[in-house]
C-alpha cells in the first residue's frame, strides 16, 4: 500500500517506518523534525519525504494515498501540559482536519495512535476497550476528542481505527528518555540509584517500541472489517506492571544499583491496568515478541554501547519537554511550538 506516515522521524515513527519498508510498503514520511539531532547514537540517514507541520498538511499531499498512519502530535503529559490550548489545537483539531482531508482525497483506512493514558485514574480493575475514560491531563483528553470526532467520520469508504497503546520502552533510534522504563534504567545506568519519581504503586501497562509499531503494520493490513471504527488496546496482558515492580526489574539488570524514591513524590493519578485480548483476538498478526525484562537488557546494551550520561537523560537529546524548552529558549519556535520562518 502506499501510505502516509506522519511523526515519522519520532521515537515510534522511526521503527514504524523501516517495518513499512520491510513489508513492502510505499512511505511518504512526514515530520516537522522538531527532534532532528535527538539520537542517542548515530542520527538516522533515511531522509524525510516532507518536513511539514502537521496543521500545513494540504489535500495535494495526499493525493493516491491508500492509508494514513497518524502519530504527529504532542507525545506525552508533561508536555502537553506545557499550553493546553496548544496541545488541542495539535493533537485534536490538526489530527480531525487531517483526516477530513484524507476522506476527501480517497484514503480507505486511518489508523490514529491514540493512547491506554485515556483510561487515566481507574485503579485497579482490568479495562477493556468498553471501559469509561478518565483522564487527568491535556494529552490524555486530546486523544479522546480525535477518537470521538474520526469515529464520526467512519462509513463505507472510509475506516478510522484507534490503537491505545500502552506506554512505550526499548531502544530506538530516536530514543526518549522520559517513558517510565527508559528513565529509571537510565537513573540506574548513569547514578547507580533507580530513581522512583512518585510513591511506586500506579500500574502502567506496557508495549515494548518495536510491538507498538507493529500493531500499526497489523492492523494496516488486517481486513477491514476486522478494524473499521474500531478501537484497540496495544500490549500484552502479562505486562501490566506498578512502578516499583519496574524499578525492580531494573535494579536487577544493573549491578550494584539500588531503589531511590525522589523527594516530594506522592501517588500518581494515572493508575490503569488494561486487558489486550481484543487486539490478539481480532488482529491475529498482531504478535508482540519482547517482555520487560528482555527490552531491559536489550536497553541497557544500548546505553553502554553508546556512553549514555545523566546530561543526555535531562537534557533535550532524549527529554522531548526540555527539547522544546530549549527551541523556545533560542526563539526558534513560536509560542504555538511552530517553526519561526527564520529558523
Amino acid at each position: 500500500m502506499r501510505v502516509l506516515l506522519t511523526g515519522a522521524d519520532g521515537y515510534v515513527g522511526r521503527v514504524l517506518w523501516r517495518q513499512l519498508r520491510e513489508r513492502g510498503h510505499t512511505v511518504l514520511a512526514l515530520d516537522s523534525s522538531l527532534f532532528a539531532g535527538c539520537a542517542l547514537g548515530p542520527e538516522p540517514a533515511e531522509p524525510l519525504d516532507l518536513r511539514l507541520d502537521v496543521r500545513s498538511i494540504e489535500r495535494r499531499h495526499l493525493e493516491g494515498i491508500e492509508a494514513v498512519l497518524h502519530l504527529a502530535g504532542i507525545s506525552n503529559d508533561p508536555l502537553g501540559d506545557l499550553d493546553p490550548a496548544v496541545t488541542f489545537v495539535i493533537n485534536h483539531e490538526a489530527s480531525v482536519r487531517l483526516a477530513r482531508l484524507a476522506k476527501e482525497a480517497g484514503v480507505t483506512r486511518f489508523v490514529f495512535a491514540s493512547s491506554c493514558s485515556a483510561y487515566g485514574a481507574a485503579g485497579d480493575a482490568i479495562l477493556d476497550e468498553t471501559a469509561p475514560f478518565n483522564p487527568v491531563t491535556a494529552y490524555a483528553e486530546s486523544k479522546i476528542r480525535v477518537e470521538r470526532d474520526l469515529a464520526a467520520l467512519a462509513d463505507d469508504r472510509f475506516s478510522p481505527v484507534f490503537l491505545r497503546s500502552a506506554t512505550a520502552y526499548g531502544w530506538a533510534p530516536r530514543l526518549r528518555g522520559d517513558l517510565v522504563v527508559n528513565n529509571l534504567l537510565g537513573w540506574a545506568f548513569t547514578t547507580g540509584k533507580v530513581l522512583i519519581k512518585s510513591d511506586g504503586t500506579p500500574w502502567r501497562p506496557l508495549v515494548h517500541v518495536e510491538d507498538m509499531a507493529a500493531a500499526f503494520v497489523a492492523v494496516l493490513e488486517a481486513p477491514r472489517e476486522a478494524v473499521h471504527g474500531e478501537a484497540f488496546n496495544v500490549g500484552r496482558d502479562r505486562d501490566n506492571w506498578r512502578v516499583r515492580d519496574l524499578a525492580e526489574m531494573v535494579a536487577a539488570a544493573v549491578p550494584g544499583a539500588e531503589i531511590a524514591y525522589a523527594p516530594g513524590g506522592g501517588p500518581d493519578k494515572r493508575n490503569y491496568r488494561v486487558s489486550f485480548a481484543k487486539i490478539g483476538e481480532r488482529v491475529p498478526g498482531f504478535r508482540p515478541r519482547w517482555t520487560v525484562e528482555e527490552g531491559i537488557r536489550d536497553l541497557a546494551a544500548a546505553y553502554e554501547r553508546y556512553g549514555l550520561t545523566l546530561a543526555d537523560l535531562e537534557g533535550g537529546r532524549l527529554i522531548r519537554l526540555a527539547r522544546i524548552k530549549e527551541l523556545l529558549a533560542q526563539g526558534r519556535l513560536g509560542p504555538d511550538l511552530a517553526w519561526k520562518r527564520a529558523a
